[in-house]
């Protein structure tokens, strides 16, 4: 048997500690808009790219460039501060590895990390509680209009209390190109009608294609019957959970709702 080359991106905005197991590419993300080239990074502006719009797209603009300009038979994106582990742990060393993946691919195509439960609202309040709904009527008009029988597997789970967040993934090359043909098809078109009213808001907010995805990943993996294992996620750095979950009521309630609504 052949032996499978796998690549998995560690995007990154700045330099930080990298896994040393070679099937991690750290992908310096955004790198046409840095005067700095992170030494020993994969820059996403070599090649097909869209580093230009890595304001705006965030770590897509990994996953564009691996669609056009890489060769690996498995790709992944996972972030420096977030990873897949078998382990809870947050040492580098304890990460997935390429045995543990190799093994876990023997029995499925997909790699997602564990489910976000919101347990309170769907997936459609919580994205408006968070951002700016206009963004989210777009989608929803862009896949009514070009992929209608998506449609009705996209209200569901806007419906649904959990998802799979993050924009990590591994997939084998098949399903990583038609998830990626698919995902920028339609945030395009999104851009398209959105563009100039994202001008106006704040950097955080501008990253909406990347929010946009997170809502996106479940649609595609339903509507195609993709098989997938969940992997827990590993956070590199410590997590203000109390912090996180006070901004989360707030905006509940209505205060701090970047809609001001």
């Amino acid at each position: 048997m052949v032996k499978e080359k796998i690549q998995i991106l560690v995007a990154a905005h700045k330099e930080s500690s990298m896994p040393k197991d070679s099937m991690y590419l750290p992908i310096q993300v955004g790198a046409s808009l840095s005067e700095n080239k992170f030494s020993g990074y994969q820059g996403d502006n070599q090649g097909q790219n869209i580093s230009l719009k890595n304001p705006y797209f965030n770590e897509l603009t990994a996953i564009y460039w691996a669609r056009y300009n890489s060769s690996a038979d498995v790709i992944g994106l996972v972030h420096y501060r977030r990873y897949f582990s078998l382990k809870k742990t947050k040492n580098l060393e304890d990460i997935l590895n390429v045995k543990q993946l190799s093994e876990l691919l023997d029995n499925v195509d997909v790699i997602l990390p564990k489910k976000r439960h919101y347990w309170i609202e769907s997936s459609e309040s919580h994205y408006r509680h968070a951002h700016h709904g206009s963004s989210l009527d777009a989608v929803r008009q862009v896949i009514t209009s070009k992929y209608p029988d998506y449609a009705e597997v996209f209200e569901k789970q806007m419906s649904k209390t959990s998802s799979h967040m993050f924009n990590m993934f591994i997939m084998r090359r098949k399903e990583f190109n038609d998830y990626s043909d698919w995902l920028f098809d339609i945030l395009f078109e999104v851009e398209k009608l959105i563009h100039s009213e994202v001008l106006s808001w704040n950097t955080y907010e501008k990253r909406v294609y990347g929010f946009l995805s997170e809502r996106l990943l479940d649609v595609w993996i339903v509507k195609n019957n993709i098989q997938y294992k969940e992997i827990p996620v590993n956070f590199m750095e410590k997590q203000n959970w109390l912090l996180k979950g006070g901004k989360f009521l707030a905006r509940k309630v209505g205060f701090g709702r970047i809609d001001g609504k």
